[in-house]
């Protein structure tokens, strides 16, 4: 059984490193036909667990097949309950299936999920005191899950420590290191994210400093290049925004192009590539009204319009830019008198934001009581309160820096947060409160007595 269990490893080993998937099915076979003969009490049973935790994880992030990671997650938990406090590899278990459960949630977006990653880290961290070769990855592997969590909660706190982790990450990932340039671009990413709150010009400039530095170690080949040139792109166009520097728009340009190479019709992040390069060059239009620079706006967006589905938040963005980029075309003063960018964003935004509540809002209860003001409200109410809560500020305030693919499930995670219902079901009796009692009317404001009181005390 140690042949098998060797081999399996050797075998994921050069899929790590040429990424040849026979390699790594041959070593999951292995790994379960080794498993099979350490039953429950062998002492080697939990590296067995481990290693094949390890391999339908590989295996889940080369072909993401959901039933891969879950059973990457049921294998990780088995093994850390045989690595018990005081076993030298618990350290390892818990970051694994921490960085497990961290995949499920961005696949399903459970919160418990994410919780439990974290408290992983946090265990995993405590084991990995300063001077443990692995610190840096349990650093890391916390900060990425706090950012996620401030990502879905907006909680300032999760975010100022994913950037205190960041750093100190980076600390220990000297120039050299293998993992050096994936520091650089979370750190930068999570200073991005503090700008787009704050906006403080401090966060904006490190972030590109970051982003370059990042750039700079994912040379043309790199499979990680194009995220890192669209993120410095969006970092320069932000700077333009707020300082007018031509230059950085005129990198921001280039850059774009440059990312958009890397993105074949058949990309899912193609549209957003394009969406990005036709704002690019758009602002440069309304900077100098150049025609060239506007019809290239206009047909990159409807490059992107055609990648994209309706019900799509970025397809909404996109048909809003191109009817922005089509009056822009008939009436040049158009460019000249358009409020700013930032004001521009906000409003298409909102848009999106309010199509999304419309439509959750179908498969509600057509009157919902409001248990704040004690008011019942219709949809269109319910909505008005929605747009005007302290979450609906947080969605949009955030919505900029949210990655693309990720602005659906942003927006349903925090509709579905809002609005929660309950349903009663119980016998009528006389004097039950009806519909036409409370129209209108604050609950708080009548009489406590019969089915009112149930109301009130809820």
């Amino acid at each position: 059984m140690l042949y098998l269990y060797d081999l399996a490893c050797d075998l994921r080993k050069r899929f790590q490193k040429h990424a040849r998937m026979d390699d790594l099915k041959e070593a999951i076979e292995l790994h379960c036909a080794a498993l099979d003969l350490r039953l429950s009490g062998h002492p080697d049973r939990s590296s067995s667990l481990h290693e094949l935790a390890l391999s339908f994880s590989n295996r889940y992030d080369s072909q993401r097949a959901v039933a891969d990671l879950e059973q990457a997650v049921i294998l990780g938990r088995a093994a850390v309950e045989l690595r018990l406090p005081g076993h030298p590899y618990r350290a390892a278990s818990l970051c694994n299936l921490a960085c497990d459960l961290r995949k499920r949630f961005q696949k399903h977006v459970r919160m418990y999920g994410l919780k439990e990653a974290i408290e992983l880290h946090r265990a995993a961290l405590e084991l990995r005191p300063p001077g443990h070769p692995q610190r840096s990855l349990s650093l890391h592997g916390l900060a990425r899950c706090l950012s996620d969590k401030y990502d879905s909660q907006w909680l300032v706190a999760d975010l100022e420590e994913a950037i205190t982790l960041g750093r100190a990450a980076l600390e220990l990932r000297l120039p050299g290191h293998p993992h050096r340039a994936v520091s650089l671009y979370n750190l930068a990413s999570d200073l991005w994210g503090r700008f787009q709150r704050y906006a403080r010009v401090c966060d904006l400039e490190e972030a590109i400093e970051l982003h370059r530095a990042a750039l700079e170690l994912r040379l043309p080949g790199h499979h990680d290049r194009p995220v890192s040139l669209h993120e410095l792109a969006c970092c320069l166009s932000a700077r333009y925004d707020s300082q007018g520097t031509v230059a950085d728009l005129e990198e921001a340009v280039t850059i774009e192009r440059a990312a958009l190479e890397f993105y074949p019709p058949s990309h899912r992040k193609r549209a957003s590539s394009l969406h990005d390069l036709a704002r690019c060059l758009a602002k440069r239009f309304r900077r100098q009204p150049i025609a060239a620079d506007l019809d290239e706006a206009i047909a990159l967006e409807q490059g992107a319009l055609q990648l994209l589905t309706p019900g799509d938040p970025s397809y909404d963005i996109s048909r809003s830019c191109l009817m922005i980029y089509f009056q822009m075309k008939i009436d040049p003063e158009v460019a000249s008198t358009f409020p700013r960018a930032s004001d521009v964003r906000h409003s298409e935004d909102t848009q999106v934001v309010r199509g999304f509540v419309s439509e959750a809002l179908k498969t509600m209860p057509t009157r919902l009581l409001h248990t704040y003001t004690g008011v019942l409200c219709n949809k269109d109410a319910q909505i008005s309160h929605f747009m005007s809560s302290q979450q609906c500020s947080q969605l949009l305030s955030s919505w900029r820096g949210c990655p693309p693919d990720r602005r659906t499930k942003l927006i349903h995670t925090t509709i579905s947060g809002y609005f929660k219902f309950v349903m009663f079901s119980h016998r009528w009796g006389e004097s039950e409160t009806l519909l036409r009692d409370i129209e209108g009317r604050s609950i708080y404001d009548m009489p406590s007595k019969d089915g009112l009181g149930k109301l009130q005390a809820f």
